[in-house]
């Protein structure tokens, strides 16, 4: 009996992934709090990773003192995990770039960065001459359209495991009218891709909510695993 139950242990163990082995840092956008990213959080760890949900404030400082902050405040809470993956969402995604450009993760795992203005937004870019708007974005925000002051068109290729997911929807088509092709109300699909990268999927859901749909966190959760997102039998991927 001692036997059987020994064997049925080790059975167990060897069917059980190591994902407790392994951190999360998430990372949220411009104007919303790690709030945003509870859901993902929650079922991340349902799955037996170690979650870290940064809190970071993205309208107070310049995006590369925001990536200094937050990246580092993630990867020190992750302690002595043997590898350290990102979820990012928007803006969360090019701090994980800049921290990069000058920084190396011995135990760096895969990213997954959900609607990223990897090529800046034209959303930006229509308002950022408005009065208010510097004061409502910060610095940051200001830092994430496509012209001369855009961080994320001066940052270079991917060289980590980085896939990306896309949204085609919006709630608000008056900010989707300034950008060009699909969009998801904020970035255009086409900005989110970005050199480098290994994997990208588009799916219909919205900038704003996106980071909590059900669908897309299966998918988050089989990019982590895998290194790709799950298509039907025959797609290719892009």
């Amino acid at each position: 009996m001692a036997m059987k139950i020994a064997g049925s242990i080790l059975l167990l163990l060897a069917c059980t992934p190591l994902a407790a082995d392994e951190c999360v840092v998430l990372l949220h956008g411009l104007f919303r709090t790690d709030n945003s990213m509870n859901r993902m959080a929650e079922i991340l760890a349902e799955s037996s990773y170690r979650v870290q949900n940064v809190a970071y404030e993205s309208t107070e400082q310049p995006v590369y003192v925001l990536a200094e902050q937050a990246v580092e405040e993630g990867l020190e809470a992750c302690g002595d995990a043997q590898k350290i993956h990102f979820v990012t969402h928007s803006m969360g995604g090019i701090l994980v770039r800049v921290y990069l450009e000058d920084h190396d993760i011995e135990r760096m795992g895969r990213v997954v960065m959900l609607g990223p203005p990897n090529q800046g937004s034209e959303v930006i870019d229509r308002y950022a001459g408005w009065p208010g708007f510097e004061w409502f974005s910060g610095p940051a925000g200001l830092q994430l359209g496509t012209g001369e002051a855009s961080v994320p068109r001066a940052l270079g290729p991917a060289d980590f495991d980085l896939g990306i997911i896309a949204g085609n929807r919006t709630l608000n088509p008056i900010l989707s009218q300034t950008l060009p092709g699909k969009d998801d109300g904020k970035v255009s699909v086409e900005a989110t891709r970005m050199e480098g990268m290994d994997d990208h999927l588009e799916m219909p859901v919205n900038h704003v909510f996106m980071m909590r749909d059900k669908d897309v966190i299966d998918q988050v959760l089989h990019y982590l695993e895998k290194g790709s997102f799950r298509r039907a039998q025959g797609s290719e991927t892009p």
